[in-house]
C-alpha cells in the first residue's frame, strides 16, 4: 500500500525475513490465544457460573442499557477529540476513522500496537500528512496517555486514603507512583525547554542503551542525542500552544472509560456500599497500568482477571461483579474491533480525503 493511495496494491515477493516475521506473528498469536483462554477458564471456572453471569446481564433495564451506550458512545468521542489536538490540520470525521482503525488494529492482532502505529502513518500519509506530522501526533498522543496511565492509580490511592481505607501499602505505592510521575513530567519539561538539557539526555540514554545491550552481546547505539533533539523540535510548537487542551481531554478520556466500568458495575447490582466509586477506580488505574505490558493483544483476559479480583476484594458479590467487567469490556474492547474494521474499510474506499491536509500553522512551525 502506498502511502498516497488506499487502495493501491504493490506485488511484493516475500524473503527469509518476512516468513520468519510472520512465523513469530503466528506464535505470539497462539501463546496470546493460551493466555486469554487460561484466564477466562480462571474467571468463569473460579470465581462464577456462566449463567449467573448470563442472568446478571439480562437484568438491564432499558434505561440502564442507553445510559450505558451513551457512556461508551461519549468514551469514544473524547478520544476523537484528544487526536484533532494533537494532529493540527485533521478533521473530526477523519479523526474518527483513523482512531478505529488503530485501536482495533491495536486490540486483534499480536503485536498490536506496533501494527496500529505503523497504520496510523498510512492512513495520515493518505491524507498528505507528512512523516513528521504523523510522528509528532504519535508521540504526543503516547506521552500524555502514559502521564495519565501514571496519575490515575496516584489519584485513586490518594482519595482512599483521604476516605481511611488503604493501609500502608497503598500509601507507600502512592508516594512511589506519585514521585515517579513527578520526575518524568520534570524531565519532558527540562527536554523542552533547553535544547542543551535535550542533547544531554539523548546522550545519557544512548549510554543506558548501550550498556543494556553489551549485556546481549550486542553493539553501541549511536545518534540518539540527535534523535532526541529532532523530537524536540516536532513538540514543543504544538505543547507550548496545546497542552492545557490534551492534559484537559486526556484526563476527561481515561475517566470516561472509567464512567463505562462504573456505570457497569451500577447497573448489574453492584452497589456503592459493596464497591465505592474510589476503590473501582484505584482498581480501574492498576488494571490500565497492566496493558503497559503487551501479553495479550489489548490486554484481553489480562484485565479482565485484574478488575474481576480487585473488584471482588473490594466487596462485590461474583456474578454481578463479573457481568460488570464483561459487559465493559463487550463495550470498551469487542466493540472497538468492529466498528474499526468498518471504519478501516471506509478508509479504503473513501477517495475524498486524499492529500486532503491543509499546511502545518506557521505558529507551529517548530513541530513540524
Amino acid at each position: 500500500m502506498s502511502a498516497g493511495d488506499p487502495g493501491a496494491e504493490d506485488d511484493v515477493v516475500e524473503g527469509p525475513a518476512d516468513r520468519a516475521g510472520r512465523g513469530r506473528r503466528i506464535v505470539q498469536g497462539l501463546l496470546s490465544l493460551a493466555v486469554v483462554g487460561v484466564i477466562l477458564w480462571v474467571v468463569l471456572g473460579q470465581f462464577t457460573e456462566l449463567s449467573d453471569v448470563w442472568d446478571a446481564m439480562r437484568s438491564l433495564t432499558a434505561a440502564e442499557a442507553a445510559l450505558l451506550g451513551l457512556a461508551t458512545v461519549w468514551n469514544l468521542v473524547t478520544y476523537w477529540v484528544i487526536t484533532v489536538i494533537a494532529t493540527p490540520g485533521l478533521t473530526y470525521p477523519q479523526a474518527a476513522v483513523l482512531t478505529e482503525s488503530t485501536t482495533a488494529v491495536s486490540n486483534a492482532l499480536p503485536a498490536g500496537s506496533a501494527l496500529g502505529v505503523g497504520l496510523c502513518y498510512g492512513m495520515l500519509g493518505s491524507w498528505g500528512f507528512s512523516r513528521s506530522r504523523a510522528t509528532l501526533s504519535v508521540i504526543v498522543t503516547g506521552i500524555w496517555n502514559n502521564f495519565a496511565k501514571l496519575g490515575m492509580p496516584v489519584v485513586a490511592l490518594s482519595i482512599l486514603a483521604l476516605q481511611g481505607q488503604p493501609g500502608g501499602g497503598r500509601v507507600v505505592a502512592a508516594l512511589l507512583g506519585l514521585a515517579g510521575l513527578v520526575g518524568a513530567i520534570v524531565v519532558f519539561a527540562l527536554v523542552l525547554r533547553s535544547e542543551d538539557f535535550a542533547r544531554r539526555a539523548g546522550l545519557l540514554a544512548g549510554d543506558w542503551a548501550s550498556a543494556a545491550r553489551r549485556i546481549v552481546g550486542r553493539g553501541p547505539v549511536t545518534g540518539w542525542d540527535h534523535a532526541v533533539l529532532r523530537f524536540r523540535g516536532r513538540v514543543v510548537g504544538l505543547v507550548r500552544q496545546r497542552w492545557r487542551s490534551l492534559t484537559l481531554w486526556t484526563v476527561v478520556g481515561h475517566l470516561s472509560l472509567f464512567a463505562v466500568l462504573l456505570v457497569a458495575l451500577r447497573a448489574m447490582g453492584v452497589s456503592e456500599d459493596e464497591v465505592g466509586w474510589a476503590e473501582a477506580l484505584a482498581t480501574f488505574a492498576f488494571a490500565r497500568l497492566l496493558t503497559a505490558v503487551p501479553l495479550t493483544p489489548g490486554g484481553v483476559g489480562i484485565v479482565e482477571l485484574a478488575l474481576i479480583a480487585g473488584l471482588r476484594g473490594a466487596g462485590g458479590d461474583d456474578a454481578p461483579v463479573v457481568a460488570a467487567v464483561l459487559t465493559y469490556r463487550l463495550l470498551t474492547y469487542v466493540l472497538a474491533i468492529a466498528l474499526g474494521a468498518a471504519t478501516y474499510l471506509y478508509w479504503r474506499r473513501n477517495r475524498s480525503w486524499l492529500g486532503s491536509a491543509p499546511p502545518l500553522p506557521a505558529s507551529m512551525a517548530a513541530a513540524g
